[in-house]
């Protein structure tokens, strides 16, 4: 792990065996300031734990933070996807992040966690609050609306400024193939022709991105993510609708102003319906939250942790 990347000088790497596979990442060194509440990081696409390199050090001063990587993206492990990308079902993935906290939490000693997660992390992280009732004492949300409701209301507009949605869950080979080709070319054109262009991202991190996403089985495992979204994960999520079940924890919801979940979505009203008493607002900011607006991000994760 590059230890010359911005951020996370508070921190120290990890690499730990759950549910069959290696999750790394890094999270924050104890001090003498006495127990600090957990906080687990989870990041979104195509990007890794660094995706949270402006805010860690700050966020550090006051909880036990755990940033890992999520499986298949970053130094995780990338099996291959099974048929019914259960491998990389939201189910299998919160799974990892369970089993991840823990381990640290025998380590540190604690149980219950607050969660704090980004677009894919996100989509992770309310399969978590689902399936491990009372587990999270708070969460928080960023730029998504519910999975189900965004592939039910997809029309061309969404389709065009999501585009990646359709083409990640094509059948293998294809869009492995031609990401593999030229992983900055994609990296690139997804992150850089959103609101605010490559700017948010230092050289460094980008360069990180693009090394991640060009290590062996790490296209696979991205196109996996997103397959098993179109298909097992909308399975898990309408047994769970139609069941009524909806998760008892405060859910905070931040989305970019200048972003399409703002533009083709109503938030609040969709995430209401998924885990009631939902609160939340737009940040000045596209995508990219912890990166394009780490000031506004820190103070509404202050305030709501």
């Amino acid at each position: 792990m590059n230890e010359d990347l911005p951020g996370f000088e508070l921190f120290d790497p990890f690499e730990v065996e759950v549910n069959g596979i290696t999750v790394t990442g890094r999270i924050s060194r104890p001090d003498s300031s006495g127990d600090k509440p957990p906080l687990l990081l989870l990041h979104g696409h195509p990007e890794t734990h660094l995706m949270w390199h402006r805010v860690a050090d700050s966020l550090a001063e006051d909880f036990t933070v755990v940033a890992p990587d999520l499986r298949g993206y970053g130094g995780s492990s990338k099996p291959a996807g099974e048929p019914d990308h259960s491998t990389y079902s939201k189910r299998e993935m919160a799974k990892d992040a369970v089993l991840l906290m823990e381990h640290f939490g025998a380590e540190r000693g604690f149980s219950r966690f607050a969660l704090c997660a980004h677009d894919r992390g996100a989509r992770v992280g309310h399969r978590l609050l689902a399936d491990n009732p009372g587990l999270v004492s708070r969460a928080m949300f960023m730029d998504i609306a519910p999975t189900l409701d965004m592939y039910s209301a997809t029309d061309r507009a969404f389709a065009e400024a999501y585009f990646h949605w359709f083409f990640l869950i094509q059948p293998e080979p294809m869009p492995e193939s031609l990401i593999e080709a030229n992983p900055r070319g994609y990296i690139e054109n997804i992150m850089g022709t959103r609101y605010a262009g490559l700017a948010p991202f230092p050289a460094p991190v980008l360069d990180a991105y693009v090394e991640a996403l060009s290590s062996p089985g790490a296209v696979h495992a991205m196109c996996e993510d997103y397959r098993a979204a179109a298909t097992i994960d909308l399975e898990h999520d309408r047994t769970d609708r139609d069941a009524g079940l909806t998760p008892e924890v405060p859910l905070r919801v931040l989305w970019g102003r200048h972003g399409v979940v703002e533009s083709q979505f109503d938030a609040l009203a969709l995430w209401e319906k998924a885990v009631p008493g939902v609160t939340g607002r737009a940040v000045e900011s596209g995508h990219y939250l912890p990166e394009e607006a780490p000031g506004e991000v820190l103070a509404e994760m202050r305030s709501f942790f």
